[in-house]
């Protein structure tokens, strides 16, 4: 990736490079299929998006399997991991800035519905994660 001191598309003198500011301004789709049973790999897909919501870049995060828990009111409370940002607080980040996406699935498998869920989230399909994801500007993660 170019930053503003080796791109050759601007002046050295200058704080903005285009071809620097068009690779940061991709879009990140993270799929997070661990919850309570895997604490590390759930926190870290939950820390990667709210980190990349806040250096600005346009995140889509699905909740899968397990951790499709995580889209009711009050679970992501009950989520302990020592030396990890609160489940709660990484949540609402990326609902401030992002989407938050519950598999129809995994929710229809564990009887979630829209009405259930915490506001903002929405429920929605393969399809709809393999476009988000397919998207060219699109770099799409797995935890």
């Amino acid at each position: 990736m170019a930053d503003a001191q080796s791109c050759k598309c601007v002046d050295y003198d200058s704080d903005y490079c285009p071809a620097y500011h068009a690779a940061m301004a991709k879009k990140l789709v993270i799929k997070v299929t661990a919850g309570a049973d895997a604490p590390e790999r759930c926190s870290q897909a939950f820390t990667v998006a709210a980190v990349a919501v806040a250096s600005g870049v346009e995140v889509s995060l699905w909740l899968t399997g397990e951790s499709a828990w995580f889209a009711l009111p009050g679970r992501a409370a009950e989520f302990e991991l020592p030396h990890a940002a609160p489940l709660p607080d990484l949540i609402e980040s990326v609902l401030a800035a992002g989407r938050l996406t519950l598999c129809t699935q995994c929710a229809a498998r564990r009887d979630i519905t829209e009405s259930d869920v915490i506001k903002g989230v929405r429920i929605a399909g393969a399809q709809v994660f393999v476009q988000e994801a397919m998207a060219d500007d699109a770099q799409a993660l797995v935890y």
